[in-house]
C-alpha cells in the first residue's frame, strides 16, 4: 500500500502538470488571439499540411484502382439530363410539328400535347432537383474521412493506415481540445453577456457587449478549427439593415457574427439554447419569437419594421432559405424580409467540403451527431462575400426583389439558383405550383382561340 503512494503522487503530479501546460497553449495560442482578433497563422499551414496528404491519398486511390481493374465513381455535379432553357409553349409547339402535323394555331386540345406533361414528370423525377439539394455532396477526391467519398475500398496498408492515424488524431487530440474551446466560448458568452446586461445603457455597454461576442464567437470558430476568407469587407452590414445569407449550417451564424456584430432573430428555447439566448438578450436587442408569434407573419413583420426603423440599431441577420441547403444551390427566399422596406445587405457563403462538410441535414442528424460530426472533421473552410447594399426598387414587390438579391448571392458563391421552396424537404408539393402550369396551358390553348375570334 505504501509502496504505491510515491507512484500515486507521480501520477498525479504529471497529469496535473499536463492539464496546466495544456490550458497554458490554449491560452496563448487560441484565447488570447481570439480577444484581440489575431491569428499565428497554424490554421492555414495545417490546411496545406492536409492538402498535400489528400493529394497522395487521392493519387493513390486512382492507381490502386487502375491495377485492380475498378472502375471509380464520379459524381454527378450539373445534373444527368441535359436540358436547354424552353417555353411550354415552344415545346408544345415542337411535339405538334412532328407528331401530329398540326400548328399550335389550332385551339382545340391535341392528344400529343400530354406528352409534354408526362417528359416533363418524368425528368423531374429522374432529375430531382430539390430532394438532392439535401444531401451531402459527393468528393471526387478523398479527404481520409470514410464518410465523404464514394470510392474509398481497401486500396493498401499505407493508405489504410494513414487513415487510421487520421482517426486517432480527429478523434483523440482534435475533439477533446475543441470540446474545451466550445465550452469556454459558451461560458464565456453567458457570463459575459449576463455581466454587461446589468450596466446601464449607453455606449460603455454597447462597447463591451459587442467585444463580448465577438471574443467569444471567435473562440467558438477555432474550436471548429475554422478557416474564413472575408472578402470586400467595405460592404459590411451597417445599423439600420437587414443582412441576409444563404444558409448551409447553423454555424453561420457563427462565421458572420466573428466578422461583424449582429442582432439576431429567432424562435425561443428551451435547455442550454434558452439560457444562451436569455444572457444575451440582456447585452444586446437580439429578437426572439414565442412559437406562438413565429406563425404570425404580420406580427413577426411588425417587430422587424420597428427594429430597423431605429438606425441606432444592430443590423439584423436572417436567412430567408430558412431551411438548410447543401452547399450547392440556393433556394427560394421568403418574401418577409423584404417586405420591411429597409437596406438588405447580400452576403454569400461558400464552404469548401475538401476538409469537411457543414451541411447540416436536420431530417437525418440531430443537433448532438451534427456538432460530434463538424468536430471531427479536418476543419471547417470557407469564403464569405460581402455583396453591395440593395434597396427595392419602385417597380418591384417583395417576391422580385428578393429573387434580385437571391440571383446575386447565388451567382458570387458560384452556387445553382434554384426558383424552389426549401420547405418542400419537408412538405408536398403546393398546390400552387401546379395550377401555375394549368394556367399556363390553359392560357396558351384560350389564348390562340380568342385571337382566332378577333381575325
Amino acid at each position: 500500500m505504501f509502496l504505491l503512494l510515491p507512484f500515486d503522487s507521480l501520477v498525479v503530479n504529471l497529469l496535473g502538470i499536463s492539464i496546466t501546460v495544456l490550458f497554458t497553449l490554449l491560452l496563448v495560442f487560441i484565447i488570447v488571439p481570439a480577444i484581440f482578433g489575431v491569428s499565428f497563422g497554424i490554421r492555414k499551414v495545417y490546411m496545406k499540411t492536409l492538402l498535400k496528404i489528400f493529394q497522395w491519398a487521392t493519387l493513390r486511390i486512382e492507381r490502386g484502382a487502375k491495377e485492380k481493374n475498378h472502375p471509380l465513381y464520379k459524381p454527378y455535379v450539373n445534373g444527368i439530363i441535359a436540358k436547354e432553357p424552353t417555353s411550354l409553349e415552344e415545346e408544345i409547339k415542337e411535339i405538334r410539328r412532328s407528331g401530329s402535323g398540326k400548328s399550335l394555331d389550332t385551339p382545340e386540345f391535341e392528344l400529343s400535347d400530354i406528352f409534354y406533361f408526362c417528359r416533363k414528370g418524368i425528368e423531374t423525377i429522374m432529375d430531382d432537383e430539390v430532394t438532392k439539394r439535401f444531401s451531402a455532396e459527393e468528393l471526387e477526391s478523398w479527404n481520409l474521412l470514410s464518410r465523404t467519398n464514394y470510392n474509398f475500398q481497401y486500396i493498401s496498408l499505407r493508405l489504410t493506415v494513414l487513415w487510421g492515424l487520421g482517426v486517432l488524431i480527429r478523434y483523440c487530440f482534435l475533439l477533446p481540445l475543441r470540446i474545451a474551446l466550445a465550452f469556454t466560448g459558451i461560458s464565456l458568452l453567458v457570463t459575459g453577456t449576463t455581466v454587461v446586461g446589468y450596466l446601464p445603457n449607453g455606449r460603455c455597454k454597447e462597447f463591451l457587449s459587442k467585444h463580448v461576442h465577438l471574443m467569444c464567437y471567435r473562440i467558438c470558430v477555432r474550436a471548429l478549427t475554422a478557416i474564413i476568407t472575408y472578402h470586400d469587407r467595405e460592404n459590411r452590414p451597417r445599423n439600420g439593415g437587414i443582412c441576409v445569407a444563404n444558409h448551409t449550417s447553423p454555424i453561420d451564424v457563427i462565421i458572420l457574427a466573428s466578422d461583424g456584430y449582429y442582432a439576431m432573430v429567432g424562435q425561443i428555447h428551451g435547455g442550454l439554447m434558452g439560457v444562451i439566448q436569455r444572457a444575451m438578450v440582456k447585452a444586446c436587442p437580439h429578437v426572439w419569437f414565442e412559437r406562438s408569434e413565429v406563425k404570425d407573419r404580420h406580427l413577426v413583420a411588425k417587430r422587424l419594421t420597428e427594429h430597423v426603423q431605429d438606425k441606432s440599431k444592430l443590423p439584423i441577420l436572417i436567412f430567408p432559405e430558412g431551411t438548410c441547403i447543401n452547399n450547392t444551390s440556393v433556394m427560394m427566399f421568403k418574401k418577409g424580409s423584404f417586405e420591411i422596406g429597409a437596406t438588405v445587405y447580400p452576403v454569400a457563403i461558400k464552404y469548401d467540403p475538401q476538409f469537411g462538410d457543414a451541411f447540416w441535414n436536420s431530417s437525418k442528424y440531430g443537433m448532438v451527431t451534427y456538432l460530434l460530426r463538424m468536430m471531427t472533421s479536418w476543419a471547417i473552410v470557407c469564403s464569405v462575400w460581402y455583396l453591395p447594399p440593395m434597396t427595392r426598387q419602385p417597380e418591384e414587390d417583395a417576391v422580385q426583389f428578393a429573387n434580385r438579391v437571391k440571383s446575386a448571392i447565388a451567382r458570387q458563391g458560384g452556387l445553382v439558383d434554384l426558383l424552389w421552396d426549401g420547405g418542400l424537404k419537408r412538405e408536398k408539393v403546393k398546390d400552387t405550383f401546379k395550377e401555375e402550369q394549368q394556367k399556363l396551358y390553359s392560357k396558351m390553348i384560350v389564348g390562340n382561340h380568342e385571337d382566332r375570334s378577333r381575325s
